[in-house]
């Protein structure tokens, strides 16, 4: 019976590394309270009947800016630079001759007039077409050196405009009556040219900037006005006057009472979420107090949470829709098993409840997507398809925050910058993720995608297996198998205790044909040798298993069960024939292996498979009750021998196992039909 002398709760490393989480978290966390209201549109305001305290700004809903965004998109301003270099254009037509059937003073007249009006047209401006069509805007911008002057469109010319300008003039000034032939004859579209060029660039880029920026503000709400009574309906205008109040007070006030209450009530609120992470890890993975490495990187893990969530609440709290928390999920399934990920990654977000503005909402919005992303991270894992799980962590975060806005705006209007961010977050998801190989490294672990490739039996080391030691490597897949089965009744990692499985024996490459399973008919390796050579030579194969997982660089999880598969039992065959041929029974040392006891469920199961398959190989009768001996007396003989002391493992779990064992050897050696030759 297994007495455990190592309690992985009773070290007290773990609880060091709590304290120094907490106090790295409280150092961190931010000197501002929460908003003591909870509202919400269409329900009843319960509490006592709230006055303004201070001065502040009325801000504007998402749909009011969205409004003023497109009509300031749908008013295009154009802009035109003027050019006053239209001087030699009047001077050339000063010089040119009135037709010569005018008189001398009709002439002089002619000429006056017409310089006059010419010097008003380009003074006003002449443009070759307005911009807008047949729809010109009714102002226009005219940039004289540095100054841009609103101007009527109706106040500039185009060549026609300016024409008839002369010619109403010409008629006003002078009585000459074939008016249209002497504007013909002045041949006047030589002396009437632009000088108003449209400016496309200085036109796009204010126009841009009238767009991008729209005032967030409608008006100001003063200290002491009513802004809603208790029992009052929270209509729109009520709720809008309570975010704008919230607003101001989280940027500018946040919290009035004194200091030394706000950091009680942060570090209680601190040590609640420590102690629930610390219970979701006993519940849902219990394993991780035993492995030091994996129990501080769940806690790097919630430090980098709540380090994001407390440095972008205090500079710039919507730049949290950019956080991509989903990405914790991939970086907790490279190490761990599915069904403890949802749980820990829970507590990962509950900072963002009491910490950011908008907790409930990216709470929600996070809990959900994560939730997605376990599941969907089982087809979309290698490759390019990483980039589908990106697109449906955008999908399920951008669903959330839709139903988010209706239940507590009754409007579907969202911000642009919103749509951004989250679409951001989500790629930031894919490209965030290689990060758990540098964590790999940092913290000695050995991911997920790593067990599962070491488990293809096309890799190296396998493959050699199986070419030098087929016996070997055909055994090992059956302590795979029935080891997988196992642990997957008493909920341990079953592939964890795959990997070990097959690679538990490889020691045996370097001299195969010293074990039964892989000598060839007629050989008889161990013929001529004393009881303790060959003894040593069946224990080494544990230490050149060690060997050659540092050779190929096996992951040191994959040498532990080298090292404890048979602990620090006997070669009971070759002791006892020592025993019986006359030898000295204290001389036991000499046939007990050096390995280590197990200590984590996985490795106790490899090693009680591996003792149970080898003997299931020497039975005679393969019935029910034969296969069931031999599995209880195998797995009694590690719990007398003391082989499972260390080991975090039950008693029930114990039983369940050699049930495993006896369902699954008694199917594979199940008696079959005798074939009756043909006479």
């Amino acid at each position: 019976m297994p007495t455990s002398t190592h309690n992985p709760l009773g070290n007290y490393r773990l609880y060091v590394a709590l304290s120094v989480l907490f106090v790295a978290c409280f150092l961190l966390y931010p000197n501002q309270g929460k908003f003591p209201y909870q509202y919400q549109k269409g329900s009843t305001w319960t509490y006592e009947t709230l006055i303004a305290p201070f001065d502040f700004p009325l801000l504007k809903t998402e749909s009011e800016m969205m409004r003023e965004r497109e009509e300031k998109a749908s008013q295009v301003i154009p802009y035109y630079t003027f050019h006053n270099d239209y001087s030699s254009r009047i001077e050339a037509f000063n010089r040119q001759r009135v037709p010569h059937d005018s008189t001398d003073a009709s002439y002089s007249l002619v000429t006056e007039t017409v310089v006059e009006a010419l010097q008003n047209v380009y003074s006003n401006g002449v443009v070759s077409s307005l911009e807008g069509g047949d729809d010109p805007s009714e102002v226009i911008f005219v940039l004289k050196g540095r100054r841009a002057v609103e101007t009527p469109a109706s106040d500039v010319f185009d060549v026609s405009k300016a024409k008839e300008y002369i010619k109403v003039n010409l008629a006003a000034t002078t009585d000459i009556t074939e008016l249209d032939t002497l504007i013909q004859s002045l041949h006047l579209d030589q002396y009437i040219v632009p000088n108003l060029v449209y400016d496309q660039q200085t036109t796009e880029t204010i126009h841009r900037e009238a767009v991008d920026y729209i005032s967030p503000t409608s008006g100001m709400i003063y200290s002491g006005q009513l802004i809603v009574s208790k029992g009052e309906m929270i209509t729109a205008d009520i709720a809008q006057m309570l975010d704008s109040y919230k607003a101001e007070y989280a940027r500018d006030f946040g919290y009035s009472g004194p200091l030394a209450l706000l950091k009680l009530g942060q570090a209680l609120m601190l040590l609640s979420m420590l102690a629930l992470l610390f219970i979701v890890i006993l519940l849902a993975s219990p394993e991780l107090f035993s492995n030091p490495n994996k129990f501080c990187y769940v806690l790097m893990l919630f430090f980098l949470s709540f380090l994001s969530i407390s440095l972008f609440q205090r500079f710039n709290a919507d730049l949290l829709y950019l956080v991509p928390f989903t990405v914790f999920v991939l970086f907790l399934l490279s190490f761990f098993p599915a069904k403890a990920v949802f749980p820990i990654y829970v507590t990962f977000l509950l900072p963002l409840l009491p910490i950011a503005n908008n907790g409930m909402m990216l709470f929600c919005m996070n809990l959900v997507a994560g939730a997605v992303l376990i599941i969907s991270n089982k087809y979309f894992n290698r490759g390019w398809l990483q980039f589908v799980n990106s697109l449906i962590v955008f999908a399920t975060m951008l669903l959330v925050f839709f139903a988010y806005r209706l239940i507590t705006g009754g409007e579907l209007v969202v911000s642009s910058r919103y749509l951004f961010l989250l679409f951001i977050n989500a790629l930031l998801v894919v490209a965030c993720s290689p990060l758990s190989l540098l964590f790999e490294k940092l913290f000695s672990l050995v991911s997920r995608s790593r067990l599962v490739e070491l488990t293809d039996i096309n890799n190296t080391v396998l493959r050699m297996l199986a070419r030098t030691a087929p016996g070997t490597f055909q055994h090992s897949l059956q302590v795979a198998n029935l080891s997988e089965s196992a642990a997957r009744d008493i909920n341990a990692d079953t592939l964890l205790v795959r990997v070990g499985a097959m690679y538990h024996d490889i020691g045996k490459m370097n001299n195969p044909q010293c074990f039964i399973e892989n000598q060839a008919p007629g050989v008889q390796y161990h013929q001529g040798l004393s009881m303790k050579e060959s003894a040593m030579l069946i224990i080494k194969h544990v230490d050149d298993g060690m060997e050659l997982a540092k050779k190929y660089n096996l992951p040191s999880v994959v040498v532990d069960f080298i090292k404890t598969h048979h602990a620090k039992s006997q070669t009971l065959y070759f002791y006892n024939k020592y025993c019986n041929e006359g030898g000295d029974p204290a001389d036991i040392k000499d046939f007990t292996y050096n390995g280590e006891y197990p200590q984590t469920k996985e490795e106790v199961i490899v090693m009680m498979a591996d003792a149970v398959e080898a003997a299931s190989r020497s039975l005679k009768d393969y019935s029910e009750k034969s296969i069931s001996d031999l599995v209880e007396k195998i797995v009694d003989a590690r719990l007398s021998g003391n082989q499972l002391n260390r080991a975090d493992i039950s008693i029930r779990e114990i039983n369940i196992v050699k049930e495993s064992f006896k369902r699954n050897l008694i199917s594979v050696y199940n008696t079959r039909i005798a074939y009756p030759d043909r006479k």
